[in-house]
């Protein structure tokens, strides 16, 4: 067996005032045929697992780019089109091939196209035919269109959030392709659309014990694959909002069927798997009453993950005119003021201007008199499912009690090491904010004694309801109280 394996992806906030051109690839992470057999960093977890597998089972693969861009505004016509087309080209070298194998977000939107997934699968699928198996691994923040539907065989979404299963996921889709080739399996698909656009966070109940759920019902009566496509919010496109996915042996009646009973699940579950958020003083109030550990806040608002610039400076203010002390905050994506203390050195003391660089959802810049206690020309901190997240030249620095992580490559923060690995400790802060929605939850949470959600003003706000769309029809809560009123589907 033949299997082509290629990674084309990032999340697309269309209300971001960044464009994602070329360089947001190149510099975070962009492979060519080899991406591999390169240490684990995010976009390359599936193809390591697809190389791994086919070329155990005896398979031969031949292997396109590895693009995978921080999330921003949508992705220039012309760069996502030359990836594009530089994965077909290979393709089209590498034929005749038995299967597929692709990994996209599932949320990106290009200038002209605003379903670059379905885009790109249909084009595969003009190229392969229709006895060649097609699968593709998304992100669970996705927007699941028909299109996609119509031109793969298998599209498995991630399970948790935070994506610490993005290999088992890769691992998954690979048995239901190759099986697929082979003839012991026929998969069909169905999803449902669930009306809803939200964050659901897996680790805490009921959503954890729904995953579960839907674990168990793969490889049970003729369900091949579960996914739970949570959506990405802050994507203008039709599609956007929570669908489920069921792949089956053969029975699309029975996907269909299924799908529509977990969409009502997840219906009913809306209220208990809201997430509370405090307000910046709230959240600040909490840490100052805590005892032992620090207490973790999220700045969810400015989380570079969700295409936000984070660079907003609201939480850093009120920490400034409380006169908060004893807090470690990051990660601030400030390539001009990292300059400025790279040349300065450690030890140097001087008023530095942070943040608030690029635009309205920045804020205001915040004046500090600051001295640099730590320097890392090539700064790294703990990624998603293994891999290493690089966040380029940065630097640590202190302006009376509050400590900051400043870097250069626009990046979240996932890991304690964003911090420690420049030598400031978290342990004696009575306060640590991240900014990140959910994915530093896993490594954050043994070092806190609570975590707490925070809505600060930024580009990815949580207020669903308020989100501007222009292009999808359907009614969705929490919009409307009822978005199946007058309708039979829920």
């Amino acid at each position: 067996m033949k299997l082509f394996i290629a990674t084309l992806a990032t999340e697309t906030n269309t209300f971001s005032p960044l464009p994602t051109g070329r360089t947001a690839f190149v510099e975070r992470e962009f492979f060519r045929n080899d991406g591999s057999r390169q240490p684990p960093r995010h976009g390359n977890i599936p193809l390591i697992e697809w190389r791994r597998l086919g070329e155990a089972d005896g398979h031969s693969v031949a292997e396109s780019i590895t693009a995978f861009a921080q999330p921003a505004g949508p992705t220039l016509r012309r760069v996502y089109e030359e990836l594009r087309d530089t994965v077909l080209a290979d393709l089209e070298a590498a034929m005749p091939v038995d299967g597929v194998l692709l990994f996209m977000h599932g949320a990106m939107v290009a200038e002209g196209y605003d379903d670059c997934e379905g885009d790109t699968l249909s084009r595969v699928r003009s190229i392969v035919g229709p006895a060649a198996k097609i699968g593709i691994e998304l992100d669970l923040h996705c927007h699941l269109t028909e299109t996609m539907r119509q031109a793969a065989d298998v599209i498995i979404t991630f399970k948790e959030y935070p994506h610490i299963d993005i290999a088992d996921r890769a691992r998954e889709l690979y048995r239901l392709v190759t099986a697929a080739r082979r003839g012991d399996i026929d998969p069909v698909m169905a999803f449902h659309d669930c009306r809803m656009v939200n964050m659901w966070r897996t680790p805490q109940e009921p959503v954890r014990s729904f995953v579960r759920r839907i674990q168990a019902l793969e490889g049970q009566d003729g369900i091949l694959s579960v996914s739970f496509g949570h959506g990405f919010p802050w994507g203008d496109v039709a599609d956007v909002g929570a669908k489920i996915v069921v792949v089956a042996d053969g029975d699309e009646t029975k996907a269909a069927t299924l799908a529509r009973t977990l969409a009502g699940e997840v219906w009913h579950m809306r209220h208990d798997a809201e997430t509370h958020h405090d307000s910046i003083d709230q959240g600040i109030d909490a840490a100052e009453a805590a005892v032992g550990k620090p207490v973790v806040l999220a700045d969810v608002a400015d989380n570079a993950g969700g295409g936000a610039p984070s660079d907003n400076t609201a939480i850093l203010r009120r920490l400034v005119d409380r006169g908060v002390r004893d807090v470690a905050t990051g990660c601030y994506w400030d390539p001009a003021a990292v300059q400025i203390c790279l040349e300065a050195g450690i030890g140097a003391e001087f008023d530095l201007r942070v943040g608030g660089k690029c635009g309205v959802a920045s804020g205001d810049p915040v004046d500090l008199r600051v001295t640099v206690r730590g320097i890392d020309e090539h700064h790294t901190e703990g990624g998603l499912s293994g891999g290493r997240a690089r966040l380029g030249p940065s630097v640590w620095v202190e302006a009376d009690g509050i400590h900051l992580i400043l870097i250069s490559i626009r990046q979240q923060t996932f890991s304690p090491d964003a911090f420690t690995g420049l030598g400031c400790t978290l342990h004696d802060k009575k306060l640590v904010v991240v900014k990140s929605t959910q994915h530093f939850r896993a490594a954050f949470e043994p070092i806190a004694s609570a975590i707490r959600y925070v809505a600060a003003p930024g580009a990815i706000a949580p207020d669903y309801d308020r989100i501007p769309y222009t292009k999808r029809t359907e009614p969705f809560w929490p919009r409307v109280d009822d978005p199946f009123e007058g309708s039979n589907r829920r």
